[in-house]
């Protein structure tokens, strides 16, 4: 018999915004507890969207690999084809019956080229999946005596920086996990118009605490940007122990939101959009930047 937690936090907070207009917008993080089985996570999933579509929010932002195993070894497993697997339909679904956008954290996705991929699925208001992100940077990482995770080993990596021109007047970027420590990936999703950046990731808990909140506010601050991380809740009988702590960001690098732990809870934030372009205004960073000073060839 599988079994979950039940009790389940619900913590909110705000940056000043007033409901009602596309400058405005709760925002809600599900961190979720993953088990191995799928069947169980889409169950847990249905019924955790619920809860957070019932706080007003208008976008849920899911954690990475939501939907089953985070490991090697279960990544081809799991892999289904983006829009006809079980998670995509259960996602568009959702936020159809909720009229809710949801980032779909990530899933592996089987590619018609055969290749798996760490894939986000966005999904909007009306159930369409309007986008989606292949992560970029694959998690390959081996800190002696403490963790050794290698998704090369079963992962091809996606190739663009991915963002959704027409979310309520603004611009959603999303990337994943790893794709959080490349400051040029939010620079990108910054040049491509985003003024929203959602980061689905399982930080670990070895570099999870050294790392994780602290990239989320760097991220913010190179793209101007409210940033949302999204963490699993922590799984004791997991393989991986993912780090959980999700956190809302403002473009000023200042958390608006987090969870308190690593513990299964939603997040949800009130953000004013107005913020970005206040900060940007004030601070012009695109009119200041020096491309022509900048070497980024690291083939050297």
């Amino acid at each position: 018999l599988l079994t979950v937690a039940t009790q389940l936090t619900v913590r909110s907070s705000s940056s000043s915004a007033s409901l009602g207009d596309n400058n405005n917008l709760r925002v809600a993080i599900i961190q979720m507890r993953v088990e191995e089985e799928k069947n169980l996570n889409l169950a847990h999933c249905a019924e955790l969207v619920e809860k957070a579509a019932n706080t007003g929010a208008d976008l849920l932002v899911l954690p990475e690999v939501w939907n089953s195993e985070y490991a090697v070894g279960a990544f081809r497993k799991n892999a289904e084809k983006m829009n006809f697997g079980p998670s995509t339909k259960l996602l568009k679904m959702l936020a159809k019956k909720h009229k809710v956008w949801i980032v779909g954290g990530s899933i592996p996705e089987l590619g018609d080229d055969d290749c798996v991929y760490n894939t986000s699925p966005i999904v909007n208001d009306q159930g369409v999946i309007v986008a989606t992100h292949r992560k970029v940077h694959l998690f390959d990482i081996d800190v002696p005596n403490k963790i050794r995770f290698f998704e090369s080993e079963t992962l091809s990596a996606g190739n663009q920086a991915t963002v959704v021109p027409n979310f309520r007047d603004h611009a959603l970027g999303v990337a994943i996990c790893y794709d959080m420590r490349f400051a040029e990936l939010a620079i990108s999703m910054r040049n491509k118009g985003a003024t929203i950046l959602c980061y689905p990731g399982a930080f670990n808990t070895v570099t999870g605490p050294l790392a994780y909140q602290l990239l989320a506010r760097a991220r913010a601050l190179d793209g101007q940007s409210f940033v949302i991380a999204a963490s699993p809740a922590r799984n004791p009988n997991s393989s991986y122990q993912a780090y959980g702590h999700s956190i809302i960001v403002d473009p000023w690098g200042t958390p608006v939101a987090k969870a308190q732990g690593h513990e299964e809870e939603i997040v949800v934030a009130d953000l004013s959009l107005d913020a970005v372009s206040d900060v940007r205004a004030a601070m012009r960073l695109w009119d200041q930047r020096r491309p022509d000073v900048y070497d980024l060839d690291t083939s050297s």
